[in-house]
């Protein structure tokens, strides 16, 4: 498979709320129990959405403090769309979100960016500190989307992925649509557009008149 538009989706979180693992499972559908801290990596897989090809860069980034100087605005520059990514079983993991979608914020210079909240572990039902309510309630204050995964069982690890591009593809389209409509209200477009509706109407008056000097010669 060709991939026909190409985005780049960052994933960001706290370390060990799993976001290697959900990577990992998405890429190569397995899954490994040990922990590895990441500094940064970054993938590549083609995927079809809806009936249309993409092919996605994926950007693994670090969680641990020590580790998130290694990598700096310029991946949340160049993102397309975001997977932030926590633990139900770690309240901790929660509260950092919120530093992770700032910087998104503020290196994209807008709160509407295309964005899932990735409630992951939800295997670790028993482990629960964050109720569903709670992470629903974060997505929709960051516009965002909300879902719970699971990188261990494969739970809508794939529905995660593919829902933000779908994402990515509604805010392209936003975004072309808002440059279309400021186009044509550009005064010089503006101007342009009347002098062809004043040229229209001339040319229909026109034939107007012609058709009935037609109609006087018939007569």
């Amino acid at each position: 498979m060709t991939g026909g538009s190409r985005f780049s989706i960052v994933v960001v979180g706290d370390g060990a709320v799993g976001k290697s693992a959900m990577t990992l499972r998405f890429l190569r559908d397995q899954f490994h129990d040990e922990y590895d801290p990441t500094i940064e990596d970054s993938y590549c897989k083609h995927v079809e959405v809806d009936g249309h090809e993409y092919t996605l860069d994926i950007i693994d980034t670090a969680g641990q403090h020590e580790y998130r100087g290694h990598w700096n605005d310029q991946f949340m520059r160049a993102g397309d769309g975001f997977i932030c990514a926590y633990s139900i079983a770690s309240m901790g993991s929660f509260n950092e979100l919120a530093v992770f979608r700032n910087q998104i914020w503020q290196a994209k210079e807008s709160e509407n960016v295309p964005m899932i909240v990735a409630a992951n572990k939800n295997d670790l039902a028993d482990a629960r500190q964050v109720a569903s309510e709670i992470g629903m309630e974060f997505a929709h204050l960051s516009n965002a989307s909300y879902i719970e995964t699971s990188a261990k069982t494969g739970f809508n690890i794939h529905e995660m992925v593919h829902e933000l591009v779908r994402e990515i593809v509604r805010s392209r389209q936003r975004e072309e649509y808002a440059d279309m409509i400021d186009h044509h209200q550009h005064p010089l477009h503006q101007h342009q557009y009347q002098y062809q509706q004043q040229q229209q109407q001339s040319d229909k008056g026109e034939v107007s008149l012609a058709m009935g000097r037609c109609c006087c010669i018939i007569m």
